[in-house]
């Protein structure tokens, strides 16, 4: 009978850039699956997190933020989004506690096309005053389509229970499809190209981080009791490529200690971390190379 009770279920979180979808996903697979900056439009494929507990597991989809196409990449990410909400039990529409913007607005309508139950996840509460969520919560209520509207802080945990209690209202009775110690589907050489572009956001500025790929050569070998991991960082511009070596080198090497440790962390073992950096030009829109390094989507050909 108990097992007839297990729920289980793919639940998609969409929203616009930088409104904590990866910061929510990692707190709730209790590790860093999906790279988190102050930079909009840092997750740029689908990524799933995998909850488990004795009631129910739930495979989260991590999607890009949508938001309107400005090249090849920015329409790969956008559907990304969309297509991830034909194939969910359930879907996270996360925003912030401020006034209904036209993004937001924009991306309510295409929510009403959905044929799974919606639910609104009002993320960051902490950052405002108890009395000023309440007016939010009814703009969004007069929105309809939302089955529920949930406040939580991804950061401080906030509101995190009453939303794995709601998920599990909504999601059906199903198998467990992956081990209980899982926490991605991703292969691990993904995870890892995502930490050291983590690090190029995190310790560049302006355009760089966005005009950055990277891409794992080389992660089956141990050197001296360490794993060797190589990698390329690609830029489109010989400036860019610059900023990222740094004079004297001292930029990659900071990039490469931070994500290093980060690396080791995840994998649970010592790292030997090689990185080079390569000029591939105007790359955002070169569909061919953008399936070369991991964006084998249909939306791409």
């Amino acid at each position: 009978m108990e097992e007839k009770e297990f729920k289980s279920g793919f639940v998609a979180l969409v929203g616009r850039p930088n409104v904590g979808k990866s910061t929510l996903m990692n707190y709730l697979v209790g590790q860093k699956v999906a790279i988190t900056s102050n930079k909009p439009q840092t997750t740029r494929n689908r990524i799933s997190g995998i909850y488990t507990s004795d009631k129910m597991q739930v495979v989260f989809v991590d999607t890009p933020g949508i938001f309107k196409p400005h090249s090849k990449l920015d329409d790969y990410m956008d559907k990304a989004s969309l297509s991830s909400l034909n194939d969910v039990d359930l879907v996270l529409f996360m925003v912030e506690p401020e006034e209904i913007g036209k993004g937001d607005q924009y991306i309510a309508n295409l929510l009403k096309e959905v044929k799974v139950p919606v639910l609104l996840v009002i993320n960051k509460v902490d950052q405002i005053h108890p009395n000023k969520l309440l007016p939010i919560m009814d703009s969004y209520h007069k929105l309809e389509g939302f089955k529920e509207i949930l406040p939580i802080s991804a950061t401080q945990g906030i509101g995190i229970e009453d939303l794995l209690n709601t998920i599990n209202k909504y999601l059906p009775e199903g198998p467990q499809y992956y081990g209980a110690d899982q926490i991605t589907d991703r292969p691990e050489y993904f995870v890892v190209a995502e930490l050291i572009r983590e690090q190029i956001l995190r310790l560049t500025s302006q355009e760089v981080p966005h005009a950055t790929a990277v891409a794992v050569d080389q992660m089956n070998k141990h050197q001296n009791g360490k794993l060797l991991i190589e990698a390329t960082i690609y830029v489109e511009k010989d400036g860019q490529k610059s900023i990222i070596i740094g004079k004297g080198g001292k930029m990659l090497k900071q990039i490469g200690i931070n994500s290093r440790k980060e690396i080791e962390h995840l994998l649970g073992e010592k790292v030997n971390l090689r990185l080079w950096v390569k000029v591939q030009h105007n790359w955002r829109s070169d569909p061919s190379f953008l399936k070369q390094i991991g964006y084998d989507k249909k939306e791409l050909s």
